[in-house]
């Protein structure tokens, strides 16, 4: 496994989103980032039964901070090109996650994910993921910080955390191009005109 953060300019997609209601920075980031990582390969494979497997679409899961402000819980989405509809059905998936009191259930066969979670306290510099070293988990792991203004921008951290096997820094470093172009031109991405 290897690890990256960086730092995102998140000031036009956060204007953006003023003027069109509802939504929020997070899920915005959540949106983007599992539509580049469904339009690029590496973060669609994984490690299946000691072979590579290529899936054709992955979708999303984030961890929810429940209504006690002291657990979490974790909310499922499906990729979907149009902003409007993830926020829908996202959203609605957080509302839910947020008030379930049952206790999580994982589903290790269900591998055609990436994983998100923030931490909107903290403007961190570096993060590393919780996880079990057992088995052949390789998915793609996603992490959002506090944003911050700082020179003219509005700075949020993002970790990304893949497995090396299935990715090199060439790959993550495309992905991440991409996400920079995409906090460019937020407008294309949220279904608005300019």
């Amino acid at each position: 496994y290897f690890n990256v953060c960086v730092r995102l300019d998140v000031a036009r997609l956060k204007a953006a989103l003023a003027a069109r209601d509802g939504a929020g920075l997070l899920l915005a980031c959540n949106f983007i980032a599992l539509r580049l990582a469904n339009v690029h390969q590496p973060f669609r494979l994984r490690l299946e039964n000691g072979r590579v497997r290529v899936h054709d679409v992955v979708h999303g899961s984030t961890t929810v901070l429940r209504e006690d402000g002291e657990s979490f819980f974790f909310a499922e989405f499906d990729h979907t090109a149009d902003f409007t509809a993830f926020a829908a059905q996202a959203g609605a998936a957080i509302d839910a996650a947020r008030t379930v009191r049952a206790s999580f259930e994982p589903k290790p066969d269900d591998v055609a994910r990436v994983y998100f979670t923030s931490l909107p306290w903290l403007h961190f510099t570096s993060f590393s993921h919780a996880r079990n070293w057992k088995g052949e988990d390789s998915i793609p792991r996603f992490a959002f910080g506090r944003a911050q203004a700082e020179g003219g921008g509005l700075w949020m951290p993002m970790s990304v955390e893949v497995h090396h096997a299935l990715m090199d820094g060439v790959h993550l470093g495309r992905y991440v191009q991409a996400f920079e172009a995409a906090l460019r031109e937020p407008k294309a991405w949220l279904g608005m005109r300019s």
